[in-house]
Formats: C-alpha cells, sequence, structure tokens
C-alpha cells in the first residue's frame, strides 16, 4: 500500500512543482524586451507608446492569453493612420509582474488608471479591448466615463454564455480547481494554438509568443484568476451604464469564432442598442492579427479622423 500512497502523492504535486520551477519573470528577461517599463502600485508593467505626440491616443487592451504583441500589426496601421498608440501587458502576462490578487475589474482598472498617471495622460482617448480586453475595457470605461471617448470591442468577453462543468469545477474548487487548472491547461493551450494555426493566417510570432507563455511562473495561475475574477460574471451592468453614459460603441465579431461565437451579439444589443455591430464572414476569435486590414478599416472609419482633433497633446 505505501507505494500507491507514494503514487497518488507524486501525481498530486507534481502540477505544483512544475508550476515552482517555471521561469520567473525578471528583470534580466526583461533586459532584451522591446518597449518600456512602469513600475506602478501593483508591479511592473510592460508597455509600448507609438506614434507622434500629437496624434490623437488609443489605448489598447488584449486578452487572456496573447500579450500585448497582439496588437503589433493592428498599432502599426493605426500609428500610419496618424494615430498615437499605447499597447501594455495585462499583469500575469508578457513581461509584466504575476502580482498574487484576484483578477477582478477593480484590479484590471487600477493597472490602467497607474499607467495613465505615470505617462500623465489626462486626456480622453479612445479604448479598444479584445477578448477579454473588452471585458477590461468595457468596465473601465463605465467606471471613468470622464476618460474615454469612443470604444471598440473586438469579439469582446462579457457576455452571458453557459459555461462548462470543467470550467465551472476549475473555476469555483479552490486548491482543487487550481491543481486541475495546473495539471491541464497548458496542453489544452497547446492544442488550440495547433488548431488556430492550422486554419491559417496567424502569424508564427504570435502563436510563438504565445505558447511561450507557459515558460513563465505565474501565467497559469493568471488565466485562473482570470477566470474567477473578471470573466465571472456578464457584464450587463457596465454595458448597460455605457448606453446611458452616450458613450460612442463599435463591436466586432467574428462569424466563425469558437471562442466568443457572434451569436453574444445578441446579449450586447440587448443591454445597449445604440452598439454598432460589424460581422467579418470568414473570421475566428484572431481578428487583431489575422483581420487587421478589415479590423482597421471598421476602426478608422468609426473613430474621427486624426486631422484638426484637439485631443492627444498628453505626453
Amino acid at each position: 500500500m505505501i507505494w500507491l500512497f507514494l503514487l497518488v502523492g507524486s501525481i498530486a504535486v507534481t502540477p505544483f512543482l512544475i508550476e515552482h520551477y517555471r521561469a520567473p519573470m525578471s528583470d534580466g528577461r526583461r533586459g532584451s524586451a522591446p518597449g518600456q517599463f512602469a513600475e506602478l502600485s501593483q508591479g511592473v508593467t510592460h508597455f509600448h507608446l507609438r506614434g507622434k505626440a500629437e496624434g490623437p491616443l488609443i489605448v489598447c487592451v488584449h486578452g487572456l492569453t496573447t500579450p500585448s504583441f497582439v496588437w503589433a500589426l493592428l498599432a502599426k496601421g493605426l500609428t500610419a493612420k496618424g494615430y498615437r498608440v499605447l499597447t501594455y501587458d495585462l499583469y500575469g502576462r508578457g513581461y509584466s509582474d504575476r502580482p498574487d490578487a484576484l483578477h477582478d475589474k477593480g484590479f484590471f482598472n487600477q493597472q490602467l488608471v497607474d499607467l495613465l498617471a505615470y505617462l500623465e495622460i489626462e486626456h480622453p482617448f479612445h479604448l479598444i479591448g479584445y477578448s477579454m480586453g473588452g471585458a477590461i475595457a468595457a468596465g473601465f470605461a463605465a467606471a471613468c466615463p470622464e476618460r474615454v471617448r469612443r470604444l471598440v470591442l473586438l469579439a469582446p468577453a462579457g457576455m452571458a454564455r453557459a459555461d462548462s462543468p470543467l470550467i465551472n469545477f476549475i473555476r469555483d474548487r479552490g486548491i482543487a480547481g487550481l491543481w486541475l487548472m495546473l495539471a491541464i491547461y497548458p496542453q489544452q493551450l497547446r492544442r488550440g494554438i495547433r488548431k488556430e494555426q492550422k486554419q491559417g493566417s496567424v502569424p508564427c510570432e504570435v502563436s510563438e509568443g504565445q505558447e511561450a507563455q507557459l515558460l513563465f511562473k505565474g501565467f497559469v495561475p493568471a488565466i485562473l484568476s482570470s477566470l474567477r475574477g473578471i470573466l465571472r460574471s456578464p457584464m450587463e451592468g457596465e454595458h448597460m451604464a455605457l448606453r446611458h453614459n452616450g458613450l460612442p460603441v463599435l463591436a466586432i465579431w467574428g462569424a466563425e469564432d469558437a471562442v466568443i461565437p457572434s451569436s453574444a451579439i445578441g446579449y450586447l444589443a440587448a443591454w445597449n442598442r445604440d452598439v454598432i455591430h460589424e460581422v467579418i464572414d470568414d473570421a475566428g476569435h484572431g481578428l487583431p492579427y489575422t483581420h487587421t486590414d478589415q479590423i482597421l478599416s471598421h476602426i478608422t472609419a468609426f473613430l474621427p479622423v486624426p486631422e484638426g482633433d484637439d485631443w492627444g497633446h498628453d505626453t
């Protein structure tokens, strides 16, 4: 019987040991990273600020598993149009720190508030959120309506949807949920990346960069913390507040998206009937990097043109 207890014990501790020995995100690893870093109230945040200082500012918030490099192609297109673009790594991803905290609306709002203060950005700006970043962006715009001029949501999370029993178990079962997340999620993410690659149009740097996140300590727990935080409940109240505040909102969806299906349009339309909706017929979930030109066209048609814009003189 002893060997059985040893076997069970080994199985029980292995996911935690693997996580413990993953590489920490350190100053040494940040040394060769592009962009800049800010020491904020909750930790170090990695960011890029691109474009001319006089351009209208656009702040971009990425999703659950892909850090800010997901914006590279779109940011290039937006800066070429005359906008100034701020992208940053959410905590737990990319080159930012991995603070031990619940990743809820207040947590992500504080990161953005801190970063804006660090950069001395005071004037209102346009805000774009992708996937989970759509939930974060909607939450920020609802909490700070005076700071956001227009809101763009790309395949946004935060709509009402039924999660699988597995997701519900992982989210609700404390240490047991963490064990299961550490044990199975890395392979699930790799399978998802491979599947997206087979569908084509995915830049290799996106796939490789996303998979590389699994090398670092704190990434998988951050995903779980977001499932238990910002992604736990629908954003109905926030979207109703956005309509009440009269904020212009554009939502762009992929018709073939299996992560945030375009059927979620119905929820958002019920909460805010003033939202403008666009659906890209042949697109999956990777809108910013698989259909960049179409996304850029929709965004620039929705936002005021940079010429003659009085805002954007922030830093």
